[in-house]
């Protein structure tokens, strides 16, 4: 099956879309996102997947005349980078078509064009910038590692919290079946106790009864 989405920005930047998705994708199943891409635009493709099976799918990239320019199959991650050689729609696709029962939460996101810089090349200003506007360059970069920074731990925050909400589940499994064969091995050895005593007392009344 295959489910197809239309790839909208969630974060403007200047001079460039980043749109960032965490999603399922169930068993046996394509799921494929869109963007508009200008010719010669870099898009930069950055996933993980967070949850599900052996932690892999398929991924690959499809241009505006439906050729395969990416294809990599059951990976984890991946940090791609390219160019697009024509305008138009791109399609960004991931598949879990040899997984037959389990489902997988992907986190990615995409960005397409680069971003400006802080402060646009004049020709006509001098070269040399202010004391000010080198802090505020400063500033800015460092606030955009910053966000990076906090995307890439609320991704790992999201992993750890799936893998303890996975063992905290096993464990509540494994203690509720241990407790049902508890029970089953007590009532099993009252029964067999009281069977045994009740022989023993049959027999003791039988051999009573001859002499």
């Amino acid at each position: 099956m295959i489910t197809l989405v239309l790839f909208l920005p969630l974060l403007p930047l200047t001079g460039a879309t980043l749109s960032r998705f965490t999603f399922v994708l169930a068993d046996r199943e394509v799921q494929c996102f869109f963007d508009e891409v200008e010719k010669d635009a870099e898009y930069h493709l950055v996933f993980q997947v967070i949850a599900g099976g052996h932690y892999d799918v398929d991924c690959f990239i499809e241009d505006p005349k439906g050729q395969m320019i990416y294809r990599k199959h059951k990976i984890h991650q991946e940090n791609y980078k390219g160019k697009a050689e024509m305008s138009g729609v791109y399609k960004f696709c991931f598949g879990n078509q040899f997984s037959s029962f389990t489902h997988k939460k992907i986190y990615f996101h995409l960005q397409i064009g680069k971003m400006s810089p802080v402060i646009p090349d004049d020709p006509s200003r001098a070269s040399a910038l202010t004391q000010l506007e080198s802090s505020c360059t400063n500033v800015h970069y460092t606030l955009r590692k910053v966000a990076n920074l906090q995307s890439q731990q609320r991704v790992q925050a999201l992993i750890d919290w799936l893998h303890a909400d996975s063992v905290n589940t096993h464990i509540l499994y494994w203690a509720a079946s241990e407790t049902i064969i508890l029970f089953l091995v007590t009532v099993g050895q009252v029964i067999v106790l009281k069977r045994f005593f009740s022989e023993k007392k049959a027999n003791a009344y039988a051999a009573g009864t001859r002499t």
